[in-house]
Parts: C-alpha cells; sequence; structure tokens
C-alpha cells in the first residue's frame, strides 16, 4: 500500500472528490483539442504538480522525460499527413507540401499526451490503492485490486530497481562494472531477480487478500473516510462547475478543426469563425469555469495555508495577552 498521509489539502477530502477531479480534468484534456482548454488544463497539472512534488521533480518530468515525445509527434505528423490548405514547405523529395494545419494538429495532439501524462503523474500522488480500493472494491471486487495493482506498478517497479542495483553493486556485479559482456549479464540478471520479485509479490498479494475474504458477499470494511461538510460544500461547487463546463461544450465552446482549415470556438482565424452557435462571451465563460475547477486543489491548499498561518497567529496573540495579563497579576501581587 501507498503511503496514505495527507499530501495536500485536497488529498485530505474524500476520495469521491479526488477521483471526480481527476475523471473531468483527464476526460476533457484527451476528448477536446482546442487550444485554451489544454493549455487551460495544462497550467492546472503544472501548478497541482509542483505543490505535490516540487518544481525540480516536475520540471525534469516535464522537459526531459515528456516534452521529447510533444517535439516528436508534432513534427512527424506534417511529415507523413498534407492536408490543409497553408502551404509552408514544399519537400521535392516526396512532392508533397508541410501545410500549417498539419504542423499545428501534430502540436495539439503532442500536448495532449503531454498534458495528460502530467496529470497522471498527480493522479498516482492522490489516488492512492486505499481509496481506489474504497471506492470500487464492493462494486468490482477483482478488477478494482488489479487496477490498484497496476497503477501503483509502477513507482513500485523503479523503487525495487534501485534496492536491487545497490545490492548488486556492492558485489561489484552492475551495469557498470566489467566489459560489455559483463555489463549484459549483470543486466540481464538484475532483470531476472526484479521479474521473479514482481510475480512473487502479485501472488503474495492475491493470496493475503483471498485469506482476508476480498471480494466475498457480506464483508465489512474498515474505512476512515467520512464525508465532512467541507466535502460537501465542495462537492457542490464542483458539479456546479462541471455543469457549465458541459453545458459550454455542448454549445460548441470547444470546437476545434484543423483539415482543411483552422476553425476554433471563440476566434476568428483567417477571418473565418467556427460553424457553432456558441457566443465568444460564454466560451470565455467555459474556459473560466474549467480554469477555476483545474486549479481547485492549489485554491484550496493556499485557502488552508492562509486559515493556518491565522489560526497560529490568533493562538500567538491569545498566548501574548495570557502571559500579560499573568505578569500583571503578579506584579499586583507583589504590590
Amino acid at each position: 500500500m501507498q503511503d496514505k498521509a495527507q499530501v495536500d489539502a485536497f488529498s485530505g477530502c474524500h476520495p469521491i472528490l479526488n477521483f471526480f477531479y481527476f475523471g473531468v480534468v483527464l476526460v476533457f484534456t484527451m476528448f477536446n483539442q482546442h487550444p485554451v482548454f489544454l493549455g487551460v488544463s495544462y497550467a492546472g497539472a503544472l501548478a497541482y504538480s509542483v505543490l505535490l512534488l516540487g518544481w525540480r521533480k516536475t520540471l525534469k518530468h516535464s522537459f526531459l522525460m515528456t516534452l521529447p515525445g510533444l517535439l516528436i509527434v508534432a513534427f512527424l505528423n506534417p511529415m507523413f499527413n498534407h492536408y490543409g490548405v497553408t502551404m509552408l514547405y514544399y519537400i521535392e523529395s516526396s512532392g508533397n507540401w508541410v501545410t500549417l494545419e498539419a504542423l499545428v494538429y501534430g502540436i495539439v495532439l503532442g500536448a495532449v499526451m503531454f498534458v495528460v501524462i502530467q496529470w497522471f503523474s498527480c493522479y498516482n500522488k492522490i489516488m492512492t490503492s486505499d481509496k481506489f480500493i474504497y471506492l470500487f472494491g464492493r462494486i468490482i471486487p477483482a478488477l478494482s485490486l488489479i487496477l490498484s495493482m497496476a497503477l501503483r506498478f509502477v513507482p513500485r517497479f523503479i523503487n525495487q530497481l534501485h534496492i536491487i542495483r545497490n545490492g548488486q553493486k556492492s558485489m561489484g556485479r552492475d551495469t557498470a562494472n566489467g566489459n560489455i559482456l559483463q555489463r549484459a549479464r549483470h543486466g540481464l540478471n538484475i532483470l531476472s531477480i526484479l521479474v521473479t520479485w514482481a510475480l512473487e509479490n502479485a501472488i503474495q498479494t492475491s493470496d493475503s487478500m483471498q485469506s482476508r475474504g476480498y471480494g466475498l458477499r457480506g464483508r465489512t470494511a474498515f474505512s476512515i473516510y467520512r464525508f465532512t461538510k467541507r466535502d460537501k460544500i465542495l462537492g457542490v461547487i464542483m458539479t456546479g462547475l462541471f455543469a457549465l463546463i458541459v453545458t459550454g461544450c455542448a454549445r460548441g465552446a470547444v470546437f476545434a478543426q484543423y483539415d482543411p482549415r483552422i476553425l476554433l470556438a471563440g476566434f476568428t482565424i483567417q477571418g473565418k469563425n467556427a460553424p457553432v452557435e456558441c457566443s465568444t462571451a460564454f466560451a470565455l465563460l467555459t474556459y473560466l469555469a474549467f480554469g477555476i475547477f483545474c486549479f481547485i486543489p492549489v485554491i484550496l491548499d493556499m485557502a488552508e495555508a492562509k486559515s493556518l498561518e491565522r489560526s497560529r497567529k490568533n493562538i500567538g496573540q491569545d498566548i501574548g495577552v495570557t502571559y500579560r495579563q499573568i505578569y500583571e497579576e503578579t506584579e499586583r501581587e507583589g504590590l
């Protein structure tokens, strides 16, 4: 199981709200290709990732691991797809044009992948195994256990790999020791140990859950989660924003077309408007609602930090007043 300690203010909310939040941001990010929506989603994911992981880890994950994939997708798309009416460059070897529409659509596709990966880094930090099993353990017990194990498999796999490598390094059997053949042999040995550990761990988890009666009818389970007043207020806010976003999407606020020309809801591009009934004002309102929704964890954490600071200040003042009263009473008795 992952660490159950509270990571931030939003992680302390009810698991239903956590799962609903990530479900909404991931669905709207994956299935909407409007640049404004993607930009807002990325800003929210980046801010929350910085809050959870810190600047250094977030930037390393974003620009060293994910950004190259975005650039590859962005530049490969116009090489193989030549739709669009705005010609940029003619490739003599293939006899095709590189078009602005294909290039922009490639960037959009890469951005979708980039932002979704960023959101999943936050999801893995907040939606721990106990929360996922709490939500779906009674509805789909077997599937929830498999999904829970799969979602936490990669981080545990990486941690175990570090442990195995440190053990092999102490014996001089790391991939950095010896010639090429010895390094390959050491690497295969480490891989064999890692795969064996993964299989044994899966069998032990399965036997453990079976011995506890997991999935049996009538089985009760202890839960530390309670739907508090704060959760109710936050749930109402999130539901209202979600309804506004869905209404905007239904009216075409996120309409985006890249073939044969670029048409975006809320914008006039090359004298062309998107064929939707949604006005620019309502489209901007939809973008604002989605932005507030994406930044809910950051706003909640800032509000809680401010409330905690105010409480500490009030406590400090109360303690100061108490000590002052004691001092005055002591002086009065001495007189």
